[in-house]
């Protein structure tokens, strides 16, 4: 069975939660590891709403330090620490942020039962090229600077790229020691016993190309963006407004839809999700209408909705 790559939304408005609309938030399952994008208010409400095992999160990325994008974060954290937590916990994140919850913690004579280990995104901000800024043994994550009013940070999840499969019929065949398996995935030949050599990729059969999904929430539109996100599988870009507010748009350094799918066109994106939709929309259909005109591959961020990455 191909590993789990998704993407679920638990928060789709902008500043002001609104028509069952809660702040930004959203999870990504990489074969059931939980990274956590952004936690606005109400995020640990929306975990337990979708049976999403909230303990299961092992990292959390926070883009900036706009309040709804990290207000339900001290709640979760205290939920972890109710729940019995022992694991670590990491937090990718402005450093402001861990200044914001040890003064909450301290406030209340506190202290988490967990340890917390922050990976700061300050100096992104004074780069135009993406950093790594976390990898495990599922993705690696790269953050790169958007265009707000406050330092804002977009991130690329990468599938970490999978080992090519042995082919197990050519064991008995060529008569190769399960000893030698290891070595012909990380691309030895194999020499039989005769001195014939089988070459590497006789014996092996291709990964899959790793899978990648690119979150780019509060921002005015960055056209040089579209060469980092060049054939992304999936793309969330913010459309706070439609075109008859692109002044607004402009404003307050967010995007329109057409702003949004104008750059999945640029960057040849397989998928197009749109979210962080102001309150003065109570429906969506006019924000998805104006997107899929530019770039027909687009979906509205609804909460609940889940994107599975084939």
């Amino acid at each position: 069975m191909e590993p789990l790559f998704s993407v679920q939304i638990l928060g789709s408005n902008s500043a002001l939660p609104a028509y069952n609309r809660h702040p930004t938030s959203q999870l990504l399952n990489v074969n059931n590891q939980y990274y956590l994008i952004d936690c606005g208010e109400g995020t640990q409400m929306q975990l337990r709403r979708y049976g999403l095992k909230m303990q299961r999160i092992k990292v959390i990325f926070i883009s900036h330090l706009h309040g709804d994008h990290y207000f339900g974060l001290i709640g979760l954290l205290n939920s972890f620490h109710l729940l019995g937590r022992k694991a670590g916990l990491t937090i990718v994140c402005p450093e402001g942020l861990k200044q914001i919850l040890e003064l909450q913690m301290d406030a209340a004579n506190g202290k988490l039962q967990y340890p917390i280990s922050y990976i700061f995104t300050d100096h992104i901000g004074d780069s135009h090229e993406p950093k790594l800024v976390f990898s495990d043994n599922h993705v690696k994550v790269e953050a790169f600077p958007l265009k707000h009013r406050v330092l804002c940070c977009g991130f690329m999840f990468k599938e970490t790229k999978k080992l090519p499969a042995f082919k197990a019929e050519l064991m008995e065949r060529y008569k190769i020691p399960i000893a030698a398996i290891p070595g012909i995935k990380h691309g030895d030949d194999f020499e039989t016993e005769d001195g014939q050599v089988i070459s590497n990729k006789d014996l092996t059969i291709p990964s899959p190309e790793p899978r990648t999904y690119a979150y780019c929430t509060d921002t005015a539109p960055l056209p040089h963006l579209s060469d980092f996100l060049k054939g992304v599988n999936l793309l969330y870009h913010e459309a706070t407004f439609t075109e008859e507010l692109r002044s607004r748009a402009k404003q307050t350094f967010h995007s329109t839809a057409k702003q949004a799918a104008e750059i999945a066109l640029q960057s040849e994106v397989r998928q197009l999700i749109i979210g962080h939709f102001s309150a003065r929309y109570k429906t969506l259909e006019a924000l998805l209408q104006e997107a899929r005109e530019t770039f027909e591959q687009t979906e509205l961020a609804e909460e609940g909705m889940l994107f599975e990455i084939q």
